[in-house]
């Protein structure tokens, strides 16, 4: 008798005892993407081959990008019309969780020539100009939307910022792939009427790529753990059933108490 009052008591601590959990993040070891987001790259890039071609991925640089380094069109007279869509390529292939309240930011570098506002009587827009506007999405699901109407002419640095909200957060792999779309139309007016009489101003746009283009993402830590990447829920943690090693504990210390008694009893 004396030695099941002896097991029952070792197995009641060993209940009570909290046990370690192993390591729950994704393997540090497998080779990681460079173009896939990962703990230590959480910066999207905009890329561009300078012809047809747009992309974006995690990797601040890329073969494939135009070799000046910038995305470019230009006209002496008439509209430029820009439509450039970047999605990841590749695919996105985890699941990211993002910080809610956290702050999405980013920099848009470009060079900007000739006339994109319309009513001013200072150019050549009439009603057919727009400013500049930008639109980052996961999947079909739009993140955040943004008119800029303080671009300037020459060179500068467009801001991007914005607040993720409770329903943005899970974005689900390629169902989840980001995109950035950047529309405007600028219009030129340059004329020459001969060798010596020229009038108006071109207009170019011109966006710089890789590290001078980028969207900071505010993914949570939990993006990391194997726990999240197999499909479980984020908010779900060993705590959910606090009580059930408490439970399975009084027992064996009730069986420790019935066994004493039957000791004492012989």
């Amino acid at each position: 008798m004396r030695g099941r009052l002896v097991v029952c008591l070792f197995l009641a601590a060993m209940l009570l005892v909290p046990v370690q959990a192993g390591d729950v993040t994704v393997m540090q070891d497998q080779q990681e993407d460079p173009k896939q987001p990962s703990e230590n790259s959480t910066t999207l890039f905009l890329h561009h081959d300078g012809m047809n071609n747009a992309w974006t991925h995690f990797a601040d640089n890329d073969t494939m990008d135009a070799e000046d380094g910038f995305y470019q069109e230009d006209i002496d007279n008439g509209l430029i019309d820009i439509d450039l869509r970047f999605r990841m390529n590749p695919e996105l292939s985890k699941r990211l969780l993002m910080t809610v309240d956290g702050e999405v930011r980013g920099t848009l570098k470009m060079d900007l020539q000739g006339d994109w506002t319309n009513g001013d009587n200072d150019g050549p827009c009439n009603n057919d100009c727009d400013q500049l506007n930008v639109t980052i999405l996961y999947g079909m699901n739009e993140l955040y939307r943004y008119h800029h109407t303080s671009t300037t002419t020459g060179l500068q640095e467009i801001p991007i910022s914005y607040r993720i909200t409770e329903e943005q957060t899970e974005w689900d792999g390629r169902d989840g792939n980001p995109t950035v779309h950047i529309t405007m139309k600028l219009r030129g007016d340059y004329r020459t009427n001969n060798v010596v009489f020229v009038s108006g101003d071109p207009a170019s746009f011109t966006l710089y790529l890789g590290a001078d283009s980028r969207i900071d993402l505010p993914i949570d830590e939990a993006t990391w753990t194997e726990a999240f990447q197999a499909g479980e829920d984020p908010n779900a943690g060993e705590d959910d059933s606090p009580g059930f090693g408490l439970v399975v504990a009084s027992s064996a210390i009730a069986m420790a108490a019935v066994a004493r008694r039957a000791d004492d009893e012989e």
